[in-house]
């Protein structure tokens, strides 16, 4: 079995992909008892590294995992794996499994949990050259799993609600999905959260959805472009009737979204705001503020207000 070009850093080693193996008794493969986050290397530039590391450390204190390494440690083995790679533009993957029980005990706090993290190319959930034709949803009628069931701001392994949705897509000749809430509101897609516009004014679902950071990257932009975000509930028919939709994802940054349920967005094309928050999206990644050198990761030293974060 081919797996993309990549290094791993698993069971304490970093190994090529093809050779990366959990196993089979792991909570996180029997259980989906896991969290993740994904951070992204463009032009050999972390972006927003922190931010993703922050997430992930919340993630794992909110289901009770401990990370076997510290803040600085997390970082540089992430930096190692794109080093080791050679990718300069990367999808750099942070997991932590609830990992295996000695005795196969159904009592998770009895299994060890496992770090893993790996680099291997960038990949594209819309890639530049189709960037202007935009993306294709369908709203399916699948509903998401409710956030009082499985808290959506851990970033987790529980997709068969929106693989399901996105089958639901491709039978109605869509690209990727959008799913509702229980009051028929707006969530999010598969790995991908939403934004609508009207009247200037731009808003996102702030329920029952992953807060993802280039969903916060789009928002703090704007602010800087003094543009209205407004994060609210948003319907279904605020959708089919905006004058812009785009999607945001570290796959791919902020991102038109141009047909939904086989209609078109405005003159299907991206918006005036959409083309402006992606153009400014991608100026960032070389901001020192926003952006961090592989190398430079490499060099950090233990610091105290480093060490703090943790």
């Amino acid at each position: 079995m081919s797996t993309p070009p990549g290094i791993a850093y698993i069971n304490q080693q970093f190994v090529p992909m093809e050779e990366a193996k959990i196993s089979v008794l792991d909570w996180g493969f029997l259980r989906s008892d896991a969290t993740y986050d994904v951070v992204h290397v463009w032009k050999n530039r972390f972006f927003r590294l922190d931010e993703h590391v922050d997430r992930f450390l919340d993630s794992a204190k909110r289901i009770r995992l401990k990370i076997p390494v510290d803040r600085l440690e997390l970082k540089q083995i992430l930096a190692e794996c794109v080093s080791r790679s050679r990718h300069d533009n990367a999808y750099v993957e942070m997991i932590l499994t609830r990992g295996v029980s000695p005795t196969f005990s159904r009592d998770p706090r009895d299994a060890d949990n496992q770090l893993i993290c790996f680099s291997i190319p960038f990949g594209w959930i819309l890639p530049p050259e189709k960037r202007e034709k935009g993306l294709a949803v369908a709203i399916s009628d699948i509903q998401r799993i409710p956030p009082h069931s499985v808290d959506p701001r851990v970033k987790n392994y529980h997709w068969l609600d929106l693989v399901m949705g996105l089958f639901d897509a491709y039978d109605k000749g869509a690209e990727t999905v959008i799913l509702k809430d229980a009051q028929g509101n707006l969530t999010e897609g598969p790995g991908f959260n939403i934004f609508v516009v009207k009247n200037g004014r731009i808003s996102t679902p702030d329920h029952g959805v992953l807060e993802g950071i280039t969903r916060r990257s789009a928002i703090e932009i704007a602010g800087e472009l003094n543009l209205i975000v407004e994060e609210r509930a948003v319907s279904v028919d605020e959708i089919l009737n905006a004058e812009e939709v785009f999607a945001t994802s570290t796959a791919g940054g902020i991102m038109p979204v141009t047909r939904i349920n086989n209609s078109p967005v405005a003159d299907e094309k991206s918006g005036k705001l959409t083309k402006l928050l992606i153009d400014t999206y991608w100026q960032k990644h070389t901001d020192p503020d926003w952006s961090i050198g592989v190398n430079e990761v490499l060099s950090l030293s233990a610091q105290p207000e480093t060490l703090s974060r943790v």
